[in-house]
C-alpha cells in the first residue's frame, strides 16, 4: 500500500513583501526557504515585468509542515483577516524567543502570559500583518 499525506495549503498573499516575509519566518521559525523568484529562473524576468508580482511561489518547511506564500497582481492585495497560525511549542525558554521574534516591528495583541488554557500564552501581529498565537503547552 502507498503512502499518502495530506497537507493543506497553507498560504499568505503579500504586496511585494513575500522575499522579506518568508526569510523573516525562515530565521523566526528555524524553517528551511525554497524560495522561487528572479534569480531562480532565465524566464521568470520577462514574466514579473509582464504581470507585475515579485515573487510568484515561497515555500518555507518548518518540520513536516509547509508555509507558501506569494506577491499578488498589483492592486489586488488585501490585508489578511480572519485567520491566525498558532505555535504550540514544549519549551518556555523557545515559547519567549518565539514570541519575541516575531513581535519585532509588529503589534503586540496579547502579552505573553499565564492563561487558563496554557501556563504561557501570547499573541502578536507580525510586521506582515499576519496573527501569531503562540502557546507553551507543558508536556505531560
Amino acid at each position: 500500500m502507498s503512502m499518502m499525506r495530506l497537507n493543506p495549503r497553507i498560504g499568505l498573499s503579500f504586496d511585494g513583501q513575500c522575499e522579506a516575509a518568508f526569510h523573516f519566518y525562515e530565521r523566526c521559525l528555524n524553517g528551511r526557504l525554497r524560495l522561487c523568484s528572479a534569480g531562480a529562473n532565465r524566464r521568470w524576468p520577462k514574466m514579473r515585468q509582464r504581470i507585475g508580482a515579485e515573487v510568484l511561489h515561497a515555500r518555507l518547511v518548518i518540520g513536516e509542515t509547509a508555509l507558501l506564500g506569494a506577491d499578488v497582481l498589483p492592486g489586488s492585495y488585501q490585508s489578511p483577516r480572519g485567520f491566525s497560525f498558532t505555535l504550540g511549542v514544549d519549551d518556555p525558554g523557545e515559547t519567549e524567543r518565539l514570541f519575541n521574534a516575531l513581535s519585532e516591528n509588529g503589534t503586540v495583541r496579547m502579552p505573553l502570559q499565564e492563561t487558563f488554557w496554557a501556563p504561557r500564552s501570547g499573541v502578536v501581529i507580525d510586521q506582515f500583518g499576519i496573527q501569531w498565537d503562540i502557546q507553551y503547552e507543558k508536556p505531560e
